[in-house]
């Protein structure tokens, strides 16, 4: 930390949402990391583009809070939200059900991604060589207590896709001493941008994700994108509508 009347370089990269929530939006893809920290371990929401953006998430959570990261909540599998894991050794990984089948055969896929998007290809390498895949697998909501003792903090990692992609989960950390949820969504919401539907996305079932987090989060939430500034629920609705016109959905 730093001394006092100064800003350590971790407290200035972080944004904080509510007492024990935190989110920093990554250089170079503007893609959101989240904490969420209890009294004796962290969760992680996403991990970075590479190891070296991993290991330094894992050094200013553990300086922000000063606590280590015990758990890793994977919002979906793009190269910029899961190659980072590596660098968190010793914690359990959660994704959606059948992350790990696809991880695994896109491990290259995911690899060339990322060098075409701008990863040093020695680094993709690396990531993509140390693929960590998910050690608990949602299939509908999966509620986690922190601190083992029922008092701490509440999150919930709920399987609210397919949309951005077939794999998409978001985090709901559930707020506490009047303090807002704050919903994770990964790359259903994005802020800073369009939406982005590649190749794998399902546009059909897009907007009844959003609906779904919707329902989550409810009106008074805080909603994270998976890039871009934080939102209300009345943006992730008009996003919602604004997908099914763009694609025909009724």
């Amino acid at each position: 930390m730093g001394t006092r009347g100064e800003t350590s370089a971790a407290e200035a990269r972080w944004e904080r949402l509510a007492p024990g929530v935190a989110r920093r939006r990554m250089p170079g893809w503007d893609e959101t990391i989240g904490a969420i920290a209890g009294r004796t371990g962290v969760l992680v929401v996403d991990t970075g583009a590479t190891v070296r953006a991993g290991a330094e998430i894992r050094q200013e959570v553990t300086e922000l809070f000063g606590l280590p990261v015990t758990h890793i909540a994977l919002t979906h599998p793009h190269f910029d939200h899961v190659l980072g894991t590596a660098a968190f050794p010793d914690v359990q990984v959660y994704g959606a059900v059948g992350l790990d089948d696809l991880m695994l055969r896109e491990r290259d896929a995911m690899r060339d991604t990322a060098v075409r998007h701008g990863v040093d290809p020695a680094e993709a390498a690396e990531a993509a060589g140390l693929l960590v895949l998910p050690h608990h697998l949602v299939s509908g909501d999966i509620a986690l207590d922190l601190d083992g003792d029922g008092a701490g903090q509440q999150v919930l990692l709920a399987n609210v896709g397919p949309g951005h992609t077939a794999h998409d989960l978001a985090v709901l950390a559930v707020g506490r001493d009047g303090a807002p949820d704050i919903l994770f969504c990964g790359d259903l919401v994005e802020e800073s941008g369009e939406p982005q539907a590649g190749r794998d996305a399902l546009p059909h079932a897009w907007p009844a994700a959003l609906d779904r987090l919707l329902a989550l989060g409810g009106e008074d939430a805080l909603y994270v994108p998976g890039h871009g500034a934080v939102v209300d629920a009345g943006f992730v609705r008009r996003q919602r509508d604004e997908l099914a016109a763009r694609f025909g959905v009724a």
